[in-house]
């Protein structure tokens, strides 16, 4: 699957936790060429808020692109995408004031723009995304203050 047209950006996190470190490996597309890879690492977060986490910047790169109109997010958390625009669970307001600041910009600039999110399962066998869920699960983390995490 490919973007086909040079305004659209095609964004897929994935996430992965392991000995307590939470890694977020985020992959923009635009018209089938890479464009972005981002990783983040967070210590103490639960598996959910590291999801939100991780659509929360595939949001802020894919708004940050000039000539996008349309950003594509593909995950397999479609169900934890949903959260970030329910104001009534209050974990993750957070998450819904920084992306509603972000998108609203996004949408102010061209009222065309538009942004989807489409679920993609982790068994299915898309080869972008399993390079994505295998850089997440294999990621080594070498702490700098390894004594910080005691």
């Amino acid at each position: 699957m490919a973007s086909v047209d040079h305004s659209h950006t095609l964004v897929i996190p994935d996430m992965g936790i392991k000995n307590n470190v939470a890694t977020s490996i985020t992959y923009v597309h635009i018209y089938d060429k890479p464009i972005v890879k981002m990783v983040y690492h967070v210590v103490n977060i639960t598996s959910t808020e590291a999801k939100l986490f991780a659509i929360r910047c595939s949001i802020n790169q894919a708004t940050n692109l000039l000539e996008i109109s349309k950003i594509i997010i593909i995950t397999n958390s479609i169900h934890i995408a949903r959260l970030i625009f329910d104001s009534s669970v209050h974990f993750s307001q957070v998450y819904l004031i920084a992306i509603s600041k972000k998108l609203r910009k996004f949408f102010i600039t061209n009222n065309d723009n538009s942004i989807e999110f489409w679920e993609y399962p982790s068994c299915c066998n898309w080869l972008l995304f399993k390079s994505i869920n295998r850089d997440t699960k294999q990621f080594c983390q070498t702490p700098l203050l390894s004594c910080k995490l005691l």
